[in-house]
């Protein structure tokens, strides 16, 4: 039986709230419990850099983070457990990626895009307050991936970006160097809830509207009390649509108390009765975690002593692999003989890329073997048309695209002549 390997991370950015527990941590420890599978859980410790600039602050959460893990379950034995920092063959691995991506694909990340749309709304240098750490963002998550070769990413809708990212990184590298690295994919985890806020918004730092994953009893039901609702009184019917008190509650009760949950609502249930409930569902699964998860934060030796058992594993893997890459893009002891690269034997050929998006629609691009976007489609409803504009360009050529303007177009910057010679070569492959 093939192993299929998994990795999940966490950025160390702040203390881990119900929302994280219940979209990250709780899934993430139940799927470290099925065969057949390799994890990897990782503490994203250099991707807190780009956000937080308090170094108090990222140790903290690191604790935070690992400890709510391992009170959660994660069995350290049965997972590769490590902070990202401890791993220098990932910072290592992040120039290698660099040096095959092309620029266009980063310029269209959706963080890098949402801050050049927020300075340009707002008359500002279209780059003001970027720093390079978020453009390069995602070459640094796509080296977190790529160095286990991990075959899954479990993740939302928002961040499926990221994995076809790193699955260009991948294709890029292999396309120069030979065939080093697995083409990711990305778990959409369209059953994992997404917890709304104190406000009703979704839970989050940003918002500062979270529920602390291991606040104490008391604390826990003094913020479930605050919880926003409306000004429907006892006996008036009540919407569980729309109402993050129900919401938060469907995220822990079994579907059998949901069921009595809605109807107490369609009852008339008080506010404060409702609230009470909500706090004891959610104090039930809790509270056998906490104090395990103080213990843990009280012994920061146990927990770094964990990490650095997990540090040894994981560099088992990334230590020759890393060798392995810089043998293969030249980065080698000059008293090795100088053998001509394989790969060499064979040119770089452009690659179709077929992916679907957030919004459930399909698409696909045209990548030169560099890195560089050549052609865009729209969306498409279904993949199997998506597959067949696909062959049609591949068997046509660039002739082709005269008889689809709506569904394809060449990228800006990207001229009629390159566009024509790489769909030429690909058919000059598929003849030969």
């Amino acid at each position: 039986m093939s192993i299929e390997r998994f990795l999940t991370g966490i950025t160390t950015s702040g203390t881990p709230h119900l929302g994280n527990y219940v979209g990250s941590i709780r899934p993430a420890v139940r799927a470290s419990l099925r065969s057949g599978v390799e994890s990897f859980y990782f503490l994203a410790d250099y991707h807190a850099l780009i956000k937080v600039d308090e170094p108090a602050r990222i140790q903290r959460s690191t604790l935070e983070i690992a400890a709510s893990w391992l009170a959660a379950g994660l069995d350290p034995a049965r997972v590769i457990f490590y902070r990202q920092s401890d791993i220098p063959e990932i910072p290592e691995l992040t120039w290698l990626l660099t040096c095959v991506l092309g620029k266009g694909v980063l310029n269209r990340a959706h963080a890098y895009k949402a801050s050049v749309d927020k300075n340009t709304a707002a008359g500002n240098d279209p780059d003001a307050e970027v720093s390079a750490g978020l453009f390069m963002y995602p070459v640094l998550m796509g080296a977190d991936i790529l160095m286990f070769n991990a075959h899954k990413v479990p993740v939302g809708r928002d961040q499926v970006q990221h994995i076809e990212m790193a699955r260009d990184m991948a294709h890029s590298f292999n396309h120069r160097y030979g065939e080093h690295f697995v083409a990711p994919e990305a778990a959409i985890e369209d059953n994992v809830a997404t917890l709304p806020g104190l406000d009703g918004r979704k839970m989050s730092k940003s918002y500062d509207n979270t529920i602390a994953l291991f606040a104490t009893r008391a604390q826990l039901q003094k913020l479930i009390a605050s919880i926003v609702t409306d000004s429907r009184a006892p006996g008036e019917p009540k919407a569980t649509e729309g109402s993050a008190l129900f919401q938060i509650y469907q995220a822990f009760a079994t579907e059998a108390e949901t069921v009595a949950l809605r109807q107490s609502f369609a009852s008339g249930i008080a506010w404060g009765d409702a609230k009470n409930i909500v706090f004891e569902r959610i104090d039930q699964e809790i509270a056998p975690m906490r104090a395990t998860y103080q213990a843990l934060i009280n012994d920061p030796a146990k927990i770094e002593t964990i990490l650095q058992a997990g540090a040894v594993k994981a560099r088992a893997i990334a230590t020759p692999f890393t060798s392995r890459l810089r043998h293969a893009v030249g980065l080698r002891h000059l008293a090795q003989k100088n053998e001509p690269d394989t790969k060499t034997a064979r040119a770089a050929l452009p690659v179709f890329k077929q992916y679907r998006e957030a919004d459930g629609q399909f698409y696909f691009k045209l990548v030169s073997a560099d890195g560089q976007l050549l052609l865009q489609s729209q969306a498409f409803a279904s993949p199997k048309v998506a597959g067949q504009t696909i062959a049609t360009l591949q068997s046509q050529g660039y002739q082709a695209l005269s008889g689809m303007p709506d569904l394809v177009t060449v990228c800006e910057g990207v001229s009629a002549s390159v566009v024509s010679v790489a769909l030429q070569d690909l058919i000059d492959a598929k003849a030969n």
